[in-house]
């Protein structure tokens, strides 16, 4: 067994418009975890990068909660009581990048191959989502790529693919925190029947029009009425950076999981789609930045 372990995972972003906590795409954006257990109860963790004033540095730590929930389901709770715990952020926190998602993938992912993968991959999957609450952002940071989850009758299953043209995803990050608890707050227990309708026929589109290539069949599949509609006073000037973004040739445009981040989908002119968002949210008085960002196709791994 080795003295330390190394992972790095993507952030994500989840919903992707209509694909309300279903549908999730891992992101060239990541966070790296060093983790050592420690069989004495000592506990040093180490923050670095985005959040690292804001994060826990005890045992609230989300990263360190999720190593613990894998030490009890492997019956070592009282073997390894401690960990020496280095984070390394580039996800910005609570932006709706998937920051929670990477620790709690992270954690599970590191502790995992300390313990010399006792457990599979779907059992990690599995676990990161009751932790998490919801599959759409834990399974792409998982295992990369555009991930569909749901919960069968059988079991929890996700199917993780990737396009065959380049599809990039120009992200405007507000300069404003929204914690998931108070965007989810504000959604709506009951929906309208033709809203529903409205996001299955939308959320199909986007799958079919990807894996076959249809780029021309994406545009307005973006559009949501499930989530965004109810959110998007938490988000000063949300529509006007969608128009910015499709004026300048963007496929779609929605919240980044549940905000304050918004993003594009396109195929070119990243730059100048982003700068038209950053100049739509300054509009509104908000301070932002934008990424030009990938798809990352591999997911949590071990890196040297």
């Amino acid at each position: 067994m080795s003295d330390f372990v190394k992972v790095r995972v993507p952030g994500t972003t989840a919903n992707c418009g209509p694909g309300f906590d279903v549908m999730g795409i891992a992101c060239s954006i990541y966070n790296e975890l060093e983790l050592k257990l420690l069989e004495e109860k000592n506990l040093c963790i180490e923050i670095y990068g985005d959040g690292a004033t804001n994060i826990p540095c005890d045992e609230r730590n989300m990263v360190w909660c999720s190593i613990e929930k894998l030490l009890v389901k492997a019956h070592l709770e009282k073997k390894y009581q401690g960990a020496h715990i280095k984070m390394t952020n580039n996800v910005p926190l609570s932006r709706g990048l998937g920051s929670s998602a990477t620790a709690i993938v992270a954690g599970l992912f590191a502790a995992n191959v300390f313990l010399n993968n006792r457990f599979s991959i779907q059992d990690i999957f599995e676990l990161a989502t009751e932790i998490e609450g919801h599959p759409d952002n834990v399974a792409p940071a998982l295992f990369g790529g555009i991930t569909v989850s749901t919960k069968t009758d059988y079991k929890l299953e996700y199917v993780s693919f990737m396009p065959n043209f380049d599809l990039k995803m120009v992200v405007a990050i507000p300069d404003f925190y929204l914690p998931t608890k108070k965007a989810r707050a504000a959604l709506k227990q009951e929906v309208p029947l033709k809203d529903a309708i409205f996001n299955i026929g939308h959320t199909a589109m986007i799958i079919a029009a990807i894996c076959q290539g249809k780029i021309e069949a994406l545009k307005g599949a973006f559009a949501d009425k499930l989530h965004q509609p109810y959110r998007a006073d938490l988000i000063p000037g949300m529509y006007d950076v969608f128009a910015a973004a499709n004026s300048k040739g963007a496929l779609g445009t929605t919240i980044s999981g549940a905000g304050p981040t918004l993003i594009a989908y396109t195929i070119e002119n990243g730059e100048e789609i982003g700068k038209a968002m950053v100049e739509a949210f300054a509009k509104h008085n908000i301070s932002s930045k934008y990424l030009v960002l990938d798809i990352d196709n591999k997911g949590a791994m071990v890196i040297e």
